[in-house]
């Protein structure tokens, strides 16, 4: 069975930090492909940062780099999304995903690439 968790979301200030984890199946696992995306309402669902379980590699948008970092703890298949100097514009809803190492390798953030998605979990940031 493919599960996909998030946890950690919550209410700050602008400026300040959130840690999302995200609980995966060893299925989804390993897939090898494993994302955050958001969506803020009215908006369409973007990619935020991406991890490679396999190897490490990550990739991030523009708009949060220096500011997330994406890491993995293989032993408890759990992927986790830290996310400092937080701004309103950061506010939405955050989903981790699962996809294919083809995914990592060639589409990171195109979310109709990743076959598994957990349900989100609410990040608000207020001014």
């Amino acid at each position: 069975q493919v599960q996909l968790q998030e946890s950690g979301g919550g209410s700050v200030q602008s400026g300040g930090s959130l840690r999302l984890s995200c609980a995966a199946s060893e299925y989804a696992y390993s897939m090898y492909c494993m994302g955050w995306f958001r969506q803020a309402p009215g908006k369409e669902r973007e990619g935020v940062a991406v991890i490679y379980t396999g190897g490490g590699s990550t990739y991030y948008a523009d708009s949060v780099k220096g500011r997330f970092t994406i890491s993995q703890d293989n032993a408890k298949n759990t992927m986790y999304l830290q996310m400092n100097s937080l701004k309103p514009e950061d506010t939405g809803t955050y989903y981790c995903a699962a996809g294919t190492e083809y995914v990592c390798r060639r589409a990171y953030f195109v979310s109709s690439q990743y076959k598994y998605w957990g349900q989100g979990t609410q990040v608000t940031v207020s001014s």
